[in-house]
């Protein structure tokens, strides 16, 4: 990831995906890293598509404002998320990630 094509409004935030889980969930850990699960498999993209969706409902914003910026093919992953801090992003998602999306 180059982070000069990352404007200082954006978020860049680690994630460690997990496919074909039972239900969805979003927790953030106390190292700062969003643990986000996923029911969908790790095939064809479809996980990472569901990721997407899940921050994107989360933060209710756009799928368009939600990107990998790298781990396409691995757990862990980069996200940048557009016009949102990454404060204002943990706390969102340390709130609503509590629940399922």
């Amino acid at each position: 990831m180059n982070n000069d094509k990352v404007n200082e409004q954006d978020a860049v935030v680690k994630v460690r995906l997990q496919p074909r889980a039972s239900r969805t969930s979003v927790k953030v850990t106390d190292d700062g890293v969003v643990r986000v699960s996923v029911t969908a498999p790790p095939v064809d993209n479809a996980a990472n598509v569901a990721l997407v969706e899940v921050l994107a409902k989360l933060l209710n914003i756009p799928k368009s404002a939600v990107s990998l910026t790298s781990g396409l093919h691995s757990r862990d992953k980069l996200v940048q998320i557009k016009n949102i801090s990454k404060k204002e992003t943990m706390r969102i998602l340390e709130v609503r990630g509590k629940n399922k999306p």
